[in-house]
C-alpha cells in the first residue's frame, strides 16, 4: 500500500505543484544572478522575500487589489536592495556579514511590524489574491498543459523573466558592463564603465525580484501573511545560482530541484506516510546543503564579494 502511495507521488499534481513552489524560488534566483553578476554577494535575500511578502500583504489590504499588493511589495524589497548596497557598495561593509544582518532583521521586523499593523489575531488578516488563469489552447495539451500552463499570472512572469533576464545578461550592453564589474571592476572602469552605478542598479533589481517572490507566497500561493513564511527559499536560491552557475536558465532549472523537494515533503504529509514529520520539513535543506557540497563551481564571478575602491585620481 505504501509503494502504491509513493509511485502516486509523482502524478501529473506532483509535477504541477513542483512548477508552483519553484517560481518564487525562481524569481528570488534571477535577482541574485544579477547581483553576483555585478559582484555583490548577496546573502540577505531571504530578508527581501519577507518584506515582500509582509508588504504585499499590507498594498493588497490598503488598496484592495493583488497587483497593487504586489507592486508595493516589490518597491519595498528594492528599497531594501538600496539600502544593502549602500552598505556593501559605498560604505563598503563584509557582504557576507550584512546580508546576515538583513536576514534578522528582516524576520524580526516583519513580524514586529505585522503585529503593529493588525495586532495579535486568532488568524492572519486574509487578502485578495491572485487566482489561476488557464492559457488558452495551451492548457488543452494533454499532461503537460496542466502543469505547465493553469497558473496565476506571477507564475508566467516568472517564465518571461528567466527568458528577458537570459537576453538581458548575454545579449546587451547592459548585461555586458554588469558582467564585466564582476569579473574585473579596475579593467571596467578603465574604459568608463561606472562601477558603482551599475552596481547599485544590479541591487535594485535584485531587491524587486527578491520581493516579487516573496509577495507570490503571501498573494498567490496564500492570502496572507505568515511569520517566517520565506521558510529558507533565499538560501534555496543561493544554492540554485551555484547549481545554474550563474546563467538564468540553468538557475531556473535548478530552482525546480528545491520546488521537487518541496513538493515531494507536502504530497508525503498529505499521503500520511511513514515518516518523521521533522524529517520531512529537513528534506528541503539537506537538499540544499548536498546541492552545494555536490556541485562545487569555480564559474563564480572573480570580482564576487570584494569590495572597490575608486583609484585616486592624480592632479
Amino acid at each position: 500500500m505504501e509503494l502504491e502511495a509513493i509511485l502516486s507521488l509523482f502524478s501529473q499534481e506532483f509535477f504541477y505543484s513542483t512548477i508552483r513552489m519553484a517560481a518564487p524560488i525562481v524569481m528570488a534566483a534571477i535577482g541574485e544572478v544579477i547581483m553576483e553578476r555585478a559582484g555583490i554577494l548577496n546573502l540577505g535575500i531571504e530578508s527581501m522575500m519577507m518584506f515582500g511578502a509582509f508588504f504585499g500583504v499590507v498594498g493588497a489590504a490598503t488598496f484592495g487589489n493583488a497587483w497593487m499588493g504586489m507592486l508595493t511589495g516589490i518597491l519595498a524589497g528594492a528599497i531594501a536592495g538600496a539600502l544593502f548596497g549602500f552598505i556593501v557598495i559605498t560604505l563598503r561593509a563584509n557582504q557576507s556579514v550584512t546580508g546576515t544582518a538583513f536576514n534578522i532583521i528582516g524576520y524580526g521586523l516583519t513580524t514586529f511590524l505585522a503585529r503593529v499593523f493588525w495586532g495579535i489575531r486568532s488568524e492572519p488578516l486574509k487578502v485578495s489574491q491572485f487566482v489561476d488563469v488557464p492559457l488558452p489552447f495551451l492548457s488543452d495539451i494533454p499532461f503537460l498543459g496542466y502543469i505547465l500552463f493553469d497558473h496565476d499570472p506571477t507564475v508566467y512572469i516568472a517564465y518571461i523573466v528567466v527568458i528577458v533576464s537570459t537576453i538581458f545578461l548575454f545579449r546587451t550592453i547592459w548585461g555586458l558592463r554588469i558582467r564585466a564589474i564582476g569579473e574585473h571592476p579596475r579593467a571596467a572602469e578603465t574604459i568608463g564603465i561606472n562601477v558603482f552605478r551599475y552596481r547599485y542598479v544590479a541591487a535594485l533589481i535584485a531587491g524587486g525580484l527578491a520581493a516579487f517572490g516573496g509577495a507570490m507566497l503571501s498573494l498567490a500561493q496564500l492570502d496572507m501573511f505568515v511569520d517566517r513564511m520565506s521558510g529558507g527559499r533565499g538560501f534555496f536560491a543561493l544554492a540554485a545560482v551555484i547549481l545554474g552557475r550563474w546563467n538564468p536558465i540553468g538557475v531556473a532549472l535548478g530552482c525546480l530541484l528545491f520546488g521537487a523537494g518541496n513538493a515531494v515533503q507536502m504530497r508525503i504529509q498529505a499521503f500520511g506516510l511513514k515518516i518523521a514529520p521533522d524529517l520531512l520539513i529537513a528534506f528541503p535543506f539537506a537538499l540544499t546543503l548536498l546541492v552545494v557540497i555536490v556541485f562545487r563551481s569555480t564559474a563564480n564571478p572573480k570580482a564576487l564579494a570584494k569590495p572597490y575602491e575608486k583609484e585616486a585620481t592624480i592632479e
